[in-house]
């Protein structure tokens, strides 16, 4: 529905929409006639960033993302759109057309034309200047020389600005190119500016990666150096350590102490255990003897044994120097002779036991002996082997501290010598790639192009089209926001009251109401003429046999008079008796229509009146007018006492009240009234005034009919 009603509203405008877009047309395309054509130029530069064959000798080129590849390409992109390229850009440009070897690219604007050769030979020398050095123009002082060179600029249209919009710098999808690219109106002038961007760019591209790598290597030759001076000093501290502390190598010395120990340990077993087996043996052989024979032979041997127990003395100091000695086999000879001395003078004490009766326990006095002879070597080895234990612990221990200050620096130089390996690699890598990085190459020289295909016929219908859109769009607005009642549906919904019907709008100040039903006017207002009996009948049936009713509106000018004398024609259409009252007093239309007989203020006073009807059983009941009511005409007893007789006499009573902006004026008729309706213009909103209208009438439910829409637009048939 809202659709169609839109359409509607394009139709009613239809020859706005066919005249704007074609002014538009018309103007663009005398706007655009002399337009200048438009040559286009294009370069291309090598960048060497994803060019394999280009970085054979990058040790990093195949672990490349493809992230980092987007960014460079961004930063080079980017670096080429900066304000220094740019001007450097214009400054050749300017000087390409006042050094007057060329014809230049565009003339002096009209406030330079009076430039001599002097000022050319001034501004090309601070142009040159201002491209070596790749500086701005000062624009702080607007009376400087710098100000108005760059005015020149400005004027010539070479600024930053005018050549940023022609321009494009792209990659070209995923290549190793960055395509350049703008349209002028010259062709050699758009060449120029492609290759003099392209190899400035170059140029300062170049200038920069050496100045950089210059600078990394810099850093990195004294990073280095320090490095290997730090490494060195670490390396001198540690020999001048083991030089103060004697110490040549901790691990080889430990091990061999530790060896040492262990051998000592096993050694210290071995005696404690021989020497507790030789005491035990000597225990058993003791008890085996008689104290008698032990005095005998003890009297006998006593010389012998001072002479042992001076050996077994010897023996022991030798057993302790060979186990001090590491057990050197030059000190086990001196033992080994003490300790056969030792046997032979125990042998000697042996024989003397022939004297003695008792020769049966000569073995056991033997085995004693020697069994003495073995307890006390053992006996001396244990404090011996202990004290040389305690002797290789208290080395070990002094070892303990020196082995930390050692392993300590040797961790310093470990970790110095890392830094420098670090520091040498990252030196011979930026080295490496300072000689094999790759380089800038414009590989497509930009050359004068002919001119581009004119795109003034399509700015000539996107002039129109981009018109005729704004049209649509503004009338869609206009109708987005429109709140104006144009069909009974919009009007039952914005008041939510019902609406009996609606009459379209008929041309012309007034209406002849006995054309509607001659034969030789039928066709023109056959329409108004249906839609009245549509009106006709719902009023019937809002009525259900009751006879008054009254028609009123929100304000005055809506149509309630048309619908007024057009629903009483109608009545007397299908034989009914019809009484028309002007109940308006301060708008006496139907009155000063139809100059009727009878008259309110005569018929409703309180006297005696008369009234004549009209002929053909149609009468009408006017009004003088003026600013008077009612119930100020006669009482409402009266009043009602004589529609009464009206309604005995007709079949119908139609009365015109005033509009309800008058609210008491049309609240008095309607004290007299079985129903009433409103008539409501199309196109009219319901604004905030006429909300307390709408509001009146809900509560009026019982009496109030409904709606009928008057000049409406909706569903009218055209005449073909």
């Amino acid at each position: 529905m809202e659709f169609k009603e839109f359409l509607k509203l394009l139709f009613k405008h239809k020859y706005i929409l066919i005249i704007v877009p074609l002014v538009a047309i018309i103007i663009t395309f005398f706007l655009v006639k002399r337009l200048p054509n438009e040559y286009e130029a294009s370069g291309q530069i090598a960048t060497g960033i994803v060019d394999q064959s280009r970085q054979m000798l990058d040790p990093i080129s195949s672990t490349i993302q493809e992230a980092k590849i987007d960014g460079d390409f961004s930063n080079l992109t980017e670096v080429m759109k900066l304000k220094k390229m740019m001007n450097m850009v214009s400054y050749n440009l300017l000087i390409h057309d006042l050094d007057g070897k060329e014809p230049p690219f565009r003339p002096l604007p009209k406030y330079y034309i009076h430039m001599n050769a002097a000022d050319n030979a001034k501004a090309l020398t601070l142009l040159r200047y201002k491209l070596q050095h790749l500086e701005s123009l000062s624009l702080e002082d607007k009376d400087s020389y710098e100000s108005w060179l760059y005015g020149l600029i400005v004027g010539k249209k070479y600024d930053d600005r005018t050549l940023n919009t022609g321009l494009t710098i792209a990659r070209n999808a995923n290549s190793d190119f960055i395509t350049v690219s703008i349209i002028t109106e010259n062709a050699k002038l758009s060449a120029f500016i492609v290759n003099t961007l392209c190899q400035g760019f170059i140029d300062y591209h170049a200038k920069m990666v050496k100045l950089n790598e210059a600078s990394a290597l810099t850093y990195l030759t004294k990073l280095l150096e320090q490095k290997r001076v730090a490494l060195a000093n670490k390396m001198d501290s540690l020999q001048r350590y083991k030089i103060k502390n004697g110490i040549l190598n901790l691990e080889e010395q430990s091990r061999s102490i530790a060896d040492q120990k262990a051998a000592n340990q096993e050694k210290l077993s071995q005696a404690i255990k021989d020497a507790e087996s030789y005491r035990g043996a000597l225990d058993n052989i003791e008890k085996r003897f008689d104290p008698k024979d032990r005095q005998y032979v003890e009297a006998r041997v006593t010389p012998l044994n001072t002479a042992v127990t001076s050996t077994d003395e010897k023996l022991k100091q030798a057993t302790d120097r060979w186990i001090n000695g590491n057990f050197s086999p030059k000190l086990k000879a001196s033992m080994d002779s003490l300790q056969k001395q030792k046997v032979a003078l125990i042998n000697q004490t042996s024989d003397q036991y022939i004297n003695n009766p008792l020769l049966g326990k000569d073995d056991l006095v033997k085995q004693r002996n020697t069994l003495e002879v073995n307890y006390d070597l053992a006996r001396y080895s244990i404090a011996s082997i202990e004290g040389q234990i305690k002797k290789l612990e208290g080395h070990f221990d002094d070892l303990v501290p020196l082995d930390a200050k050692v392993k300590a620096y040797n961790f310093d130089i470990e970790n110095a010598s890392k830094e420098y390996q670090d520091a040498l690699s990252r030196y011979n890598l930026t080295n490496l790639q300072s000689n094999s990085s790759s380089k800038l190459i414009q590989v497509e020289i930009a050359m004068p192009e002919r001119a581009q295909p004119s795109k003034k016929m399509l700015l000539v219908i996107l002039g129109g089209i981009g018109t005729e859109v704004a049209a649509v769009m503004f009338l869609f607005i206009l109708f987005f926001i429109d709140d104006s009642i144009k069909n009974p549906t919009q009007l039952a919904n914005a008041t939510e009251l019902p609406v009996l019907g609606y009459l379209n709008q008929i041309s012309g100040n007034s209406i002849d109401l006995r054309k509607l039903w001659d034969v030789e006017h039928r066709d023109k207002m056959q329409q108004f003429k249906d839609l009245l009996r549509a009106v006709r009948f719902e009023v019937d049936q809002e009525l259900d046999g009751e006879k008054v009713l009254a028609i009123t509106s929100m304000k005055e000018g809506e149509g309630k008079t048309l619908l007024a004398i057009s629903l009483a024609y109608s009545y007397s259409m299908i034989n009914k008796k019809v009484l028309l009252i002007d109940g308006n007093f301060e708008n006496p239309t139907i009155s000063q229509t139809v100059n009727p007989k009878l008259f309110v203020e005569e018929v409703f006073k309180h006297k005696p009146g008369n009234y004549e009807p009209l002929s053909n059983t149609n009468s009408v009941m006017g009004n003088h007018g003026g600013d008077i009511t009612l119930l100020e005409i006669g009482d409402e007893r009266y009043i009602r006492e004589k529609l009464n007789e009206l309604r005995t006499i007709y079949d119908v009573i139609i009365i015109e009240t005033p509009a309800l902006e008058a609210m008491n004026k049309s609240k008095e008729w309607f004290l007299f009234t079985n129903k009433f309706i409103a008539v409501f213009e199309a196109g009219q909103e319901i604004a905030n005034g006429k909300k307390a209208l709408v509001k009146y009438l809900k509560s009026m439910d019982t009496k109030f009919a409904g709606w009928v829409l008057n000049k409406s637009q909706y569903n009218i048939k055209k005449k073909k």
